[in-house]
């Protein structure tokens, strides 16, 4: 860490047990244990997606990594999961440092998981978001601007994330649209104490995603992202591929493609069809949405499957924040952290530099 600038040494660090203040997020089918464990290895912390797995898949991919690294590391989990307090007491158990969730946590989860002395880390896209799971004992945040990719919100990361760490006396991770070291000064000059990077990671030799996927990254542009609701009737950014252009034209396909991906996803993750009916009555109750947005929420995990494994474009969507523009290789997740840190460190040092001469 000496080599690098003492200000990248946050508090949250400590906390965590890392050398760097980087998240690599926990991407459904992307965030393997493989990709997990290196960006661990690199002193930096990583998010297995269990989301997307079964519960036997989850501790098989955690003791993999565990094999492959005594670096914390933390999982990514389906707060709706009909298995989800089987999968906490289980995670809990197992030592798991650090769980962050795919939706937002019940305060339950939270007061369960912080009474083991397990770090609990929720995305937000709100500052009343943030206030509300800070009043719920979460130990840090991460505040994902509009530009960042997959389920995002409304408010630019520039103004989301100074607007969290006003409003809230816990850590902040910045994410949304940030792939390099400017992005980490320019998260700690709005007061977060790191990043969290999704897009970065997904585009590194260690992702699982197959070439010619990475490839329509890398052909994208910073203007090729769109967020769209015809996916799973929330708000997400991905590609604007042909797919996305047919789904936004063809609003009426949406509901028979949902229905038929709910049963492709129910059998994907071994969920019965009784716990896939209660799961849906009960977003249905909990989350105020209509029966069309129960159905299109299975959705996004189908069709991220269909490019992220099985490197079909033409029928799967590609989750994206706007930094794939200036994306163009995918180098080893070490070499990424490397270079993220040593750029930083030569920002933060000019920045002083300047101050030193006026």
């Amino acid at each position: 860490m000496d080599k690098f600038h003492p200000k990248l040494k946050t508090p949250i660090c400590e906390k965590l047990g890392i050398d760097y203040p980087i998240i690599q997020t926990g991407m459904g089918w992307v965030s393997s244990s493989q990709l997990t464990a290196a960006t661990c290895r690199t002193g930096a912390i990583g998010f297995l997606a269990t989301a997307t797995q079964t519960f036997t898949e989850m501790k098989s991919s955690v003791r993999e990594i565990k094999e492959a690294t005594e670096k914390p590391f933390g999982i990514n989990v389906r707060t709706d999961s009909p298995d989800i307090e089987e999968r906490l007491d289980w995670a809990i158990k197992e030592g798991i440092k650090v769980v962050s969730f795919a939706q937002a946590p019940k305060p339950e989860m939270v007061k369960k998981l912080s009474g083991s002395g397990v770090i609990t880390i929720p995305t937000i896209a709100a500052r009343r978001h943030a206030e509300k799971v800070a009043e719920w004992g979460v130990d840090a945040v991460i505040a994902q601007g509009q530009e960042g990719g997959g389920h995002t919100g409304e408010v630019p990361t520039s103004v989301l994330v100074p607007q969290v760490t006003e409003a809230v006396d816990i850590p902040v991770f910045a994410a949304g649209g940030i792939t390099d070291g400017r992005g980490l000064v320019a998260a700690l000059a709005w007061g977060a104490q790191g990043i969290a990077m999704g897009t970065r990671f997904l585009l590194s030799e260690e992702s699982d995603v197959p070439h010619e996927i990475k490839q329509a990254y890398f052909d994208a542009v910073v203007t090729d992202t769109v967020r769209t609701r015809s996916i799973d009737g929330v708000p997400q950014r991905v590609i604007n591929s042909g797919m996305v252009k047919n789904l936004e034209k063809n609003r009426y396909l949406k509901f028979p493609r949902a229905a038929s991906n709910a049963l492709k996803f129910r059998n994907a993750t071994k969920t019965s069809f009784s716990d896939l009916l209660r799961e849906a009555i009960a977003m249905r109750k909990n989350q105020k949405m209509t029966w069309a947005q129960v159905a299109l929420a299975a959705n996004a995990p189908m069709l991220t499957k269909a490019t992220m494994v099985d490197g079909n474009y033409d029928i799967g969507i590609m989750p994206t924040g706007v930094g794939l523009g200036v994306i163009q290789s995918a180098p080893k997740v070490s070499e990424i952290v490397e270079e993220i840190m040593a750029e930083a460190s030569q920002r933060l040092r000019a920045l002083t530099e300047s101050e030193e001469i006026e």
